[in-house]
């Protein structure tokens, strides 16, 4: 009898040590759990050009201007279907009551009508040289501009800080791109020849279609849109990632450490413990700390 209520014991002790390992996996956020995080509205809903997705959120501090500027892209893989941007909404807002003003943008992918190579590229650069257009107005301070972005966000965010590195013959090039005084990429992509190797993972295979072939069919499409082939950028930039990234092999954010400090670029590598994929857009997750303070070490005056 003594035996079998042992055993009985021991059981549910494995019933719990499993149940709870199960929970702490849980725990870790998806996309939508971020979609559904209270955020107060924008100052100004703002098209930056005719499409219905060429338009960009607002958030202006309480303060007085002019206000240091957060260009905040979400991620999604390029794809509608797995992010829009009502999942930077509650980030953006965020950084607002930090003291930043944050436009956050949305953008066609690959399928959205006309999205994909080049518009895409050319839409977050519409986008970003539009603040030009609203600054007087809302009394933004274009000489302390980032860019932020999550995971295809983060290429995005990255490859604006680029802009001056782009080949001008081609045709994501811009001929007077609002400079940037850094980019922060969360768990961002920099190689788009390397995430090919992984994006399985997680997103399928979404390169070539994004940029509507492979590095063999079109290496200058890969030499202006992808950040790597952009090194040295000349402003700094800071990669953030979780432990526990399920999208992001360690490999890849090594990779790009070592060859953002091989160009001579400045960079910055953050790693945040125990956080995953998605805590990085969540100003809620053990990640914000980490990302409000890389935001004003690169607006600092």
């Amino acid at each position: 009898m003594v035996n079998a209520v042992r055993r009985a014991g021991w059981a549910l002790l494995l019933c719990l040590a499993l149940s709870s390992s199960a929970s702490a996996q849980q725990r870790l956020l998806r996309a939508s759990d971020n979609d559904t995080l209270p955020s107060k509205p924008p100052t100004a809903r703002i098209h930056y050009g005719p499409d219905s997705l060429q338009f960009g959120d607002l958030r202006l501090p309480a303060t007085p201007g002019p206000h240091p500027v957060v260009i905040v892209i979400h991620g999604g893989c390029w794809v509608s279907r797995f992010a829009t941007i009502q999942n930077s909404s509650a980030l953006a807002d965020a950084l607002r009551d930090a003291g930043f003003a944050t436009w956050n943008i949305e953008y066609r992918r690959t399928d959205s009508p006309g999205g994909g190579w080049p518009n895409t590229f050319l839409d977050v650069a519409r986008a970003t040289d539009h603040l030009r257009t609203i600054a007087t107005q809302y009394a933004l301070d274009l000489t302390h501009t980032i860019a932020l972005g999550h995971s295809a966000g983060g290429h995005l965010a990255l490859w604006l800080a680029a802009a001056d590195r782009v080949p001008a013959a081609s045709g994501i090039a811009r001929r007077d791109p609002l400079k940037l005084r850094g980019a922060i990429a969360l768990a961002g992509i920099a190689d788009l020849a390397d995430f090919r190797t992984y994006s399985m993972n997680s997103c399928g295979s979404v390169v070539d279609p994004f940029m509507g072939g492979s590095p063999e069919e079109f290496p200058e499409r890969y030499a202006a849109g992808s950040p790597v082939a952009l090194f040295p950028l000349s402003v700094p930039q800071v990669q953030i990632v979780g432990t526990l990234d399920r999208v992001m092999p360690q490999r890849a954010r090594e990779a790009h450490e070592a060859a953002a400090r091989a160009s001579g670029s400045a960079f910055e590598l953050i790693v945040i413990d125990g956080a995953g994929h998605h805590e990085l857009m969540s100003p809620r997750s053990a990640a914000w700390p980490a990302i409000e303070t890389a935001v004003r070490s690169l607006l600092r005056p």
